[in-house]
This record gives structure tokens, sequence and C-alpha cells, in this order.
């Protein structure tokens, strides 16, 4: 059953109950032509009034019967489909929450939205489907042969010739349409892409004016998909109105043989009328037989694209039994490591990635409480000791330690519950301030988020009107740059990690706030070690040691006055920020 046995297994019996119902519709619908053929040859022809009404109120019984056995089945399909397509999204949901970096680099968001949302929709109307007319189909169609041939083996003849050629087209037809709807989803995704990139970049759009260029490329993605969905359908085009032609043709086969027939006396007027009702019941179920495998087809698709994401290596960690713990869980005084950092000879390059190391043999340590300010030229390497730090990627050589752990042996849990996290690029949520800071500490008082903004230089929240009860715009929009660094900031602070990492979380500030940020963050730090990533020598001088990295090699390790006498790459570094300006 693949990926979505679990969820017949949690709905098993409502699922089974409506295959159940579609099985007794279909076998009523089976029984009103041979009713009918009754009506005919027993009452009509013989003029028998008795046979008429005594098969026509079975006929409207087995009708009321057939009818009450949809709605049942109507009623379990689209609560069943739903509640499975509910708990898909929310598995797809929670394994996107789990991706590895590396797994997250392998589908791009527009794509995955795409697969949460039009993947999942088609499993369900597949799923739907199959409880509601595509059990019922090969039923009616399978039980209209049995039952045809039973009333005339003759005029049979003519059904077996049409199915034959259906199945015929029905396999050419799957065969063609699959590879067009693999095609028709992934033009679905581009779509997706750029109207996220759009969003995303809605100002930068603005300021350049570039408005012509991205409708140009938005047409040219829309116009493929345009394209995609004509040439996956165009196959359903031809192939339907064939099928109609195939099976009216086997309608006017078994007309004129029934006549034929009639005259010889091998077959009944109730028979021949039967044996055309059962045509046109075959004729209905081969097309819908045909959607069923158009429908498959498609369904095959996008369950193939939600495998990819469920398929996909989830974030770095170990069994549950082999992994170090730290005495407790969160951050509580009970949970905290020390917060010693040390990096030995570590090598690095990114999956997927050019081959070429991003770090080389890299060494250094950090002492509890202790601050490490890193330096260097931009792609240097120094956001990627974030990266390793906190597991999103481990170091191919050498050994990343937390408290004189490798952190590969430690749950990654603990590792990133005793880490707190300033992205250079400061991402908010649609929310309250205070919702946002307590995404550092969830149970955090109102004091302790003041104090946290405070210390970040944030006070312009707490002079609003609103305070900590600020709605923020997704991705906090109604802020400036520097605000929003100064609440991200504020929420790193607010966790109270042993570890505190900065990676270059200050670049949208001026000189003078950046350095009461930094002298707020530096003086706690008998509490806390803090990493400073960063690209100005003002803050490097403030860390008690600094490492300098170019083309990921360390080139120098140690105090400012140390640099300023042995490290070429920090006088440069330097010199073209501070003696420059003089």
């Amino acid at each position: 059953m693949g990926i979505y046995g679990k969820y017949f297994q949690k709905y098993k019996i409502p699922f089974l109950t409506a295959i159940f119902c579609v099985s007794c519709e279909a076998f009523c619908d089976l029984l009103g032509p041979t009713l009918m053929a009754r009506i005919i040859d027993s009452g009509i022809e013989r003029q028998d009034t008795g046979q008429v009404l005594h098969f026509g109120a079975l006929m409207i019984l087995v009708t009321g019967a057939g009818a009450v056995f949809a709605v049942i089945r109507n009623i379990l399909a689209s609560n069943v489909s739903q509640r499975a397509g509910k708990d898909l999204r929310g598995d797809l949901f929670e394994k996107i929450m789990h991706f590895s970096e590396a797994g997250a680099d392998r589908i791009e968001s527009g794509s995955l939205i795409t697969r949460m949302s039009n993947d999942t929709t088609q499993v369900i109307q597949f799923i739907n489907g199959i409880m509601r007319i595509f059990m019922k189909a090969p039923v009616t169609c399978i039980g209209s042969i049995i039952l045809a041939t039973f009333l005339n083996w003759r005029l049979s003849f003519i059904i077996y010739g049409v199915v034959a050629a259906v199945a015929a087209m029905i396999i050419l037809s799957m065969k063609l349409s699959y590879p067009r709807f693999a095609v028709l989803q992934k033009a679905m995704d581009q779509v997706n892409r750029v109207v996220q990139e759009y969003l995303i970049g809605v100002r930068l759009v603005k300021a350049f004016g570039t408005y012509e260029e991205e409708e140009n490329q938005f047409n040219n993605v829309n116009r493929n998909l345009m394209d995609s969905s004509i040439r996956a359908q165009m196959i359903i085009t031809y192939i339907a109105p064939i099928l109609n032609l195939t099976v009216g043709i086997g309608t006017a086969a078994a007309v004129y043989l029934g006549a034929r027939l009639f005259k010889i006396e091998l077959a009944n007027p109730g028979d021949i009328s039967a044996f055309i009702i059962y045509m046109a019941q075959i004729l209905s179920s081969l097309l819908i037989i045909t959607n069923i495998f158009n429908t498959f087809v498609r369904t095959k698709a996008s369950t193939q694209r939600i495998k990819e994401v469920l398929d996909q290596e989830e974030d770095l960690s170990l069994p549950e039994e082999m992994a170090y713990q730290a005495d407790g869980s969160g951050t509580g005084e009970e949970g905290r490591l020390k917060g010693e950092v040390a990096f030995s000879h570590v090598t690095f390059s990114y999956p997927g990635g050019s081959g070429l190391p991003v770090l080389e043999d890299v060494s250094f340590h950090i002492r509890p409480g202790r601050s490490l300010a890193v330096i260097g030229p931009t792609g240097s390497g120094k956001s990627t000791l974030a990266w390793l730090l906190l597991r999103f990627y481990d170091a191919d050589e050498g050994e990343v330690l937390l408290d004189g752990t490798d952190v590969r042996r430690m749950d990654v849990r603990t590792v990133r519950q005793n880490i707190a996290l300033v992205p250079q690029k400061p991402m908010l949520f649609s929310g309250t301030v205070l919702e946002n800071l307590r995404w550092g500490k969830s149970d955090a008082k109102k004091k302790e988020a003041e104090a946290a903004l405070q210390a970040a230089e944030g006070s312009f929240i707490l002079q609003a009107a609103e305070g900590l009860d600020k709605n923020l715009g997704s991705a906090g929009v109604n802020l400036s740059g520097g605000q929003k660094q100064r609440v991200s900031i504020a929420r790193g602070i607010i966790k109270n990690a042993p570890v505190l990492v900065l990676d270059d979380a200050t670049s949208a500030l001026d000189a003078i706030t950046e350095a009461r940020v930094r002298k707020n963050l530096l003086q706690g730090r008998q509490k806390r070690t803090t990493v400073f990533i960063t690209q100005r020598c003002t803050t490097a001088m403030a860390a008690d040691d600094i490492l300098v990295l170019e083309n990921g090699r360390c080139m120098g390790y140690g105090t400012h006055e140390e640099l300023m006498e042995n490290c070429r790459i920090y006088q440069e570094i330097y010199q073209s920020q501070i003696e420059g300006r003089r």
C-alpha cells in the first residue's frame, strides 16, 4: 500500500463500508435492465398487468435501495477523503519541519507549496473518487457483461469486442499521459516559484522598476503551464470521442444483430431492450474507467512528488538510546551546558556544491563565558561555522565540540536548545512582538521580554502605544531593517542559552546603536559564550579573541593587538575600515 498504508489502516472500516455500499448500489443498477426485460416479456408482451405491477414495484424498491446506498457512500467518501487529506498535509508539514539542510536544498520552497496543496488535493480527489464512483464503474461494467451474456450469449460477442478495443485504448492513454502529467506538475512549481519570489522581493522590484521583466517572466511560466496542461489533456480529448464512437458502433451492431435474431426467434424483445441498456451502462462505465486511469496517472505523478518529500533525509540526529543528552531538557539550569565551544581540524564542503572545501582544517577553542569574533572577507566561510555548530550540517573531517563532546554524538535537540542564533537576515513572523520573542522562550513573561528588548536597544517597541502587543506583518514588513534586527537580537537574548551566535546580526545598525548592543551583550558574558560573526573591526575588537578566515582557512587567531602584529589579512581589514576613515 506504499505511503498510504497507514491512512488505509486508520480509515479501514469506513473505507470498506463505502466500498460495500458502492457494490450494493452497482448491484441495484444492474438489476434494473433485467427487471425491465421481465416487464416487457412477461407483462407487456403477454398483456399481464399483474406481472407489470409486480416487476415495476420491484424496480422501484431496487432503485430506492440504490439511492440509500449512494447517499451513505457519498457521506463516507467525503469524510474519509478529507480526513486522510488533513493527515497527509500534517505528515508533509511535519516532515518539512524536520528536513535537514541538505534535504531542504534539494526541493525549492515553491515546489513544496505545490506538493502540499495541488498534489495533496489530487490525492484527496482520487480517494474520494475510489469510494464514490471508481469502484462502481468496474463492478457495473463487469456485471453488465455477465448479465448481458446470460440474457443472450450470441449478442454478447459484440460486447467482448468493444471491451477489448476500449482496453487497448486505455492502456495507450496511460502510457502517453503519465510523463505529460509529471511535466504539468513541474510547470505548476515554476508558476508558484515566480509568484513567491515576486512577493518576497516586491519592494526591490518597485525600487528598480522591473515590472515589465517580472511580467514577462510570469507570462513565460504561465504560458508553459497552459501548454503543459493542454498537452496532458489532449490525450483524453482524443480518446474520449473514439471511445464513444466504438461503443456507439457496438450498440448499433447489437440492435442490428438483435433484429436478425428476433426474426429467427433466437432473441426476445425484452432481452434486446435490456441488452441495449446494458450496452449503455457499459459505455458509461468505460468512459468512467478511462477517466479513472487518467486520474490514476495524474495521482501517480503527485504521489511520486509527495514520496520525494517524505523520503528526504531528516535533521541530523542519533537514535535516542545512542545520543548524548543533557541532564534535563530545555535550557533550564538542569539541562544547561557550560557553553564551551571548540573546532578541531574541521574541514567541510556543502553537499551538492562545487566539491571545494568551504572550511579547511579550522581549529579554535572558546572557554565558557568568553567571546569570539569571526572576521574575514565575504565567502570566507564565517557563517558556515554557525551552521556546523548548530548541526545543520556535519563536518566532513574533524570535530565540532560542545562541552568537550562531539555534536555528532549529541541529540540535535540538545545542541540547539543550548545555542541561540541571531541570523544575518532577521526572520520575523506575523503576530505580536511578544509572540515573536517567545520563539526564544515559549513561557517568557512580559518583564523578560521588556528586559531583552532593552538589551537589544529595542526601546522603540516599548515606547509604541501597543507595546509588546504591536502586530508585525509577515516577515516584519512594518519594521525597518534595523528595527527587525533588534527584535531578532532580543529573541536570541531571551532564550538565555549558554552559547549565543550572532551572524552579522548588527549589519543594519548604525555604529552608535551597534556599540550599545554589543556592550549590553558583553556585560552578561560571564553567563554565556558569545560568538560574533562580523564584517566590522569595531565589533571584533570588543571580543576576547578574534578568528580571521580567508577562503575557508584560519589565517589568524588571537587578540586584536596580537593580530595587528602578525596577521596581514586582519591588518588590511583594519586599515580599510578604521584608518581609511581618518
